[in-house]
């Protein structure tokens, strides 16, 4: 096993359930009482992060209810005391210096616990419906590269003159500057050739969708082959786990997600539509089956206790060090792997206990 923490982290719920729309056990909830619930108590169960997407419109139907990143990031920040905010951030929609100005504040409000993760926008119709260029595939990753140079380096303290074909700015430097570290983790999604250019030159994080252990293996030693400055880049998996006391029982409850998942069919032929097709995390998923989003079950964690620890261990042997873990029903479930998981993949690693339990 590597030597690096085995970290667990959480996908916030900011457009409802990750697998199916339409489950009678995890009734449809987007906001942000229900969202500042499940971090805390994820919190206090002992998770570590909890990666906040962003999508100004929901991806799924556009009459649902989307909570909104950066200013949840900033509640949750004043809130929380130990936990990882990780706020992803799509560059076309903020200038560079404008986003740098509110990280630095979060980061202030957390005390050094902010995070940001840099995503390549699939959604054509959050650019569509404002009257918002979207550029081609490449092209958006050639904008997110020198956004996200600008921003590293404001975040770091630098007093910036930079021009480019994007920017122009004149001696920018943001106060007050960072007391807590030199910059807020920069965490990069994104696994074409491009996304992989931008992680190695630029993340401290690469995010990997769910998929299996020798494809993960492969993505990794291609992106540690690249040239990179400054300290080793570190990896994190985005899996949906299902894990009960037998492999049988976990297969169960797989089907029966996948059924309920059936159901939205509709809707996923609606955001397929709405989606760039060169994305490749879209090529992943149409893969194979599965449940949950960006890889979901892909990446194998559906089980017995026991085989769902071997599995992120194997995981975690790779060089995975951050598992950003989904769950439906997302509470219960959440609680159930603390419990479970916990004491299997970490020595001394027991659940907490939850707000609720202490209630």
């Amino acid at each position: 096993m590597t030597s690096k923490t085995l970290r667990f982290g959480i996908w916030a719920a900011v457009h409802g359930a990750r697998a199916a729309l339409q489950d009678p056990d995890e009734p449809f909830d987007a906001s942000w009482e229900r969202n500042k619930h499940l971090v805390l108590e994820a919190e206090a169960l002992g998770y570590d992060s909890t990666l906040i997407a962003q999508h100004t419109f929901n991806p799924h139907r556009p009459d649902f209810d989307q909570l909104d990143a950066w200013t949840a990031a900033a509640g949750l920040a004043a809130l929380t005391t130990r936990i990882e905010l990780i706020a992803a951030i799509k560059p076309q929609l903020f200038h560079p210096v404008i986003l740098a100005k509110m990280a630095l504040q979060i980061e202030a409000i957390s005390r050094g616990r902010f995070a940001l993760n840099l995503v390549n926008a699939w959604n054509k119709v959050e650019f569509e419906k404002t009257g918002l260029p979207f550029a081609e595939h490449d092209d958006r990753y050639a904008y997110g590269r020198d956004w996200i140079s600008v921003v590293s380096r404001l975040l770091a303290g630098e007093n910036l003159t930079h021009r480019s074909e994007n920017f122009d700015l004149k001696e920018c430097a943001l106060f007050p500057r960072n007391s807590y570290r030199a910059r807020p983790t920069l965490y990069v999604g994104g696994e074409s050739a491009p996304a992989r250019d931008l992680v190695a030159d630029h993340g401290d994080v690469w995010f990997i969708n769910g998929q299996p252990p020798a494809d993960v293996a492969v993505l990794i030693a291609d992106v540690r082959r690249r040239p990179r400055r400054g300290p080793p880049l570190r990896f994190g998996l985005s899996a949906f786990v299902i894990a009960r006391e037998t492999e049988a029982e976990a297969n169960a409850v797989h089907e029966h997600l996948s059924a309920l998942a059936a159901k939205d069919a509709a809707v996923r032929a609606v955001q397929r539509a709405n989606s760039d097709a060169k994305v490749v995390m879209l090529q992943t998923l149409a893969k194979a089956p599965r449940v949950g989003s960006n890889g979901g079950t892909g990446a194998g964690l559906v089980g017995s206790y026991d085989q769902v620890a071997e599995r992120i261990q194997a995981f975690h042997a790779l060089g995975i060090e951050l598992f950003m873990l989904q769950f439906q029903p997302f509470e219960a479930e959440m609680a159930r792997f603390a419990r479970e998981i916990f004491p299997r993949v970490r020595p001394g690693g027991a659940a907490r206990d939850s707000v609720s339990q202490r209630a």
